[in-house]
């Protein structure tokens, strides 16, 4: 479904994306960790064909970013961490705009934005303007619009930010649903619970490098996600700390 092979992206200097391959099968949820800074965010909107990248390919559904880009635009939808909306539209406007862009029957689209906008209990709130809505409707919107082409792949960075517990969790068994029909969900989080809990796998990237991947049993072993993920963070400052000449009076390395 989603195919990266040695992605690398810099700024400048700042290498933000290093070498970077993974591979996301249909049916797959597939949680992005890693601290602000380390790449997550570079690397989705790479994927989504928003941003360039300098090395490396990605294909989505066997089809090249690079070469074919809008082709690769129809099989995806991508939904960032603060989506920023047509506030100017009413809810309703804007999911019909979204629709438009993908070719979608009149009927087609009118069950999508009743199925969803009654899930994410939306539905009252469409005929208003977008600029009268909270974060978190704004999010709801967000993710309706991004599932109103059926899309075989959905990117999402920090997709629970904002949302209330009741929309996190009807988004989580909604993203179960998908993948379990053979889409397939690439986000990034912080919320090391919810990539614990939620995903197939996951991948840890550390200062654009990739460190850990594979299946949460995996990556786990017999600890959680936080203690690798935490390990790793107190793996790297200790490196630090014993390469350095002075070392803080009572740290024990």
């Amino acid at each position: 479904m989603l195919r990266i092979e040695n992605l690398s992206k810099a700024y400048g200097e700042k290498v933000a994306v290093d070498n970077l391959s993974l591979h996301i099968m249909p049916g797959e949820i597939y949680g992005f960790i890693g601290h602000n800074g380390a790449g997550k965010t570079t690397t989705l909107k790479a994927c989504c064909g928003i941003l360039h990248f300098d090395k490396g390919e990605i294909f989505i559904d066997g089809i090249s970013v690079k070469a074919n880009p809008l082709e690769c635009k129809k099989q995806i939808a991508y939904i960032p961490d603060n989506p920023d909306l047509y506030e100017f539209l009413t809810g309703i406007q804007y999911l019909n705009f979204i629709a438009d862009i993908f070719g979608i029957s009149a009927s087609e689209r009118k069950e999508k934005i009743n199925e969803y906008s009654e899930l994410f209990e939306l539905k009252a709130n469409l005929a208003q303007t977008i600029s009268s809505y909270s974060h978190g409707m704004k999010q709801k919107l967000a993710v309706i619009s991004a599932l109103i082409h059926s899309p075989k792949l959905i990117l999402m960075d920090e997709p629970f930010v904002g949302l209330d517990p009741k929309a996190s969790h009807k988004l989580k068994l909604l993203m179960r649903k998908i993948c379990d029909e053979g889409g397939a969900f690439f986000f990034s989080t912080h919320i090391l619970e919810v990539a614990e809990k939620l995903c197939d796998k996951v991948a840890i990237i550390k200062d654009g490098k990739l460190v850990v991947t594979g299946t949460m049993s995996e990556v786990m072993g017999n600890t959680s996600i936080d203690d690798v993920f935490l390990g790793l963070e107190e793996k790297d400052a200790l490196s630090i700390i014993k390469g350095t000449n002075s070392i803080p009076l009572g740290f024990d390395v």
